[in-house]
């Protein structure tokens, strides 16, 4: 049985990404396809981690969805926020868009921030750009989200440079334009890179206390499985540009039912079950111009069988909220399944 929309649920979810497909031109490849069939959903209130390996294409999604993409690169498949497909819109109306219903931060904050102006100017303009205010409501309103997302002195800090300001801090000011119009949406990509432990656990925190204030559905793009164990309600596994396995998280780490979701769970660090040596996936993950129409994960994965190389492999509901991209699903009991 194929994935469907669950009806019951359509009316909170404020983000639905269905079938969307990202291929780029390359000089050496031609179009080559990165992200293919990626459907999920994000309701309100609701964090979704979308978690793979590097090159899994979990940023390009992100991009895709906020039609960031390059000039070089060409989408289908539709991408709802509130219903309405961002990908039928003109680049007026998206620019009217991203930021008022869907927003973003970034990994490295510090590459997002301009260099040359003061933090409180860069957030007062994207107040001023969507609520269309006067200067003055607009710097009022940097500093309320200053404070709100716990900058300290917020009425001086708002004159600082990026450079004054520690990595943390940094995604604190980004994160503060990003909710600067309130919008339904934040997908935050990697927004703990580079920041140590404790800093990292004050942001994520911040974040869940801002959606939970505010209702945000969020979509946490990371490789960090102890992150997605954390922090979200559900996961989306990403391997070679497709979705492998979606289910809330409880399911997800009590009963992985796609292999690769198993090897990432036994490579995750565990002092106990790792005492003489960390468990990992051999090989890796193929180049887009390899990737193959069956399952690419078939040359890693110890319960291959010649049906998963015989064809496309769709996304099926192996329960009633358990979604997985493999023939064997199941079939293999993978509570033990181990990498050498």
């Amino acid at each position: 049985m194929t994935v469907t929309a669950d009806k019951t649920l359509i009316q909170d979810t404020v983000l639905r990404v269905e079938g969307l497909c990202v291929d780029f031109e390359t000089p050496d490849h031609g179009w080559t396809r990165i992200v293919d069939d990626v459907t999920f959903s994000v309701r309100k209130g609701e964090t979704v981690g979308l978690v793979g390996e590097s090159g899994s294409g979990k940023t390009v999604t992100s991009l895709a969805i906020m039609r960031l993409l390059a000039r070089n690169a060409r989408t289908s498949g539709s991408t709802l926020v509130n219903n309405r497909d961002l990908n039928t819109l003109s680049e007026k109306e998206i620019d009217e868009v991203r930021g008022a219903e869907i927003a973003m931060i970034f990994q490295e904050p510090r590459r997002s921030l301009n260099p040359a102006f003061r933090v409180g100017d860069q957030v007062a303009e994207a107040v001023r750009r969507h609520r269309r205010c006067s200067r003055k409501d607009a710097w009022a309103r940097t500093v309320e989200l200053f404070d709100r997302v716990g900058i300290p002195e917020p009425a001086k800090r708002v004159h600082a440079y990026p450079h004054e300001f520690s990595g943390g801090m940094c995604q604190r000011v980004m994160l503060a334009m990003a909710l600067s119009c309130d919008p339904d949406v934040l997908i935050a990509d990697e927004p703990t890179t580079a920041l140590d432990v404790t800093v990292q656990r004050q942001v994520l925190g911040l974040i869940h206390e801002l959606q939970r204030e505010l209702g945000l559905g969020v979509l946490l793009i990371t490789h960090d499985l102890s992150v997605v164990a954390e922090v979200c309600d559900r996961a989306a596994v990403m391997y070679a540009g497709r979705i492998v396995e979606n289910a809330p998280i409880l399911e997800l780490f009590d009963n992985p039912q796609h292999p690769y979701t198993a090897g990432l769970l036994h490579a995750m660090p565990d002092p106990v079950r790792h005492a003489e040596k960390m468990e990992v996936i051999p090989g890796r993950v193929p180049p887009p111009h390899e990737f193959v129409d069956s399952c690419r994960f078939a040359p890693r994965c110890p319960y291959v069988r010649d049906a998963c190389t015989a064809g496309l492999i769709p996304l099926s509901a192996t329960g009633s909220d358990h979604l997985v991209r493999c023939v064997r699903a199941g079939e293999i009991s993978l509570e033990d399944a181990f990498y050498d």
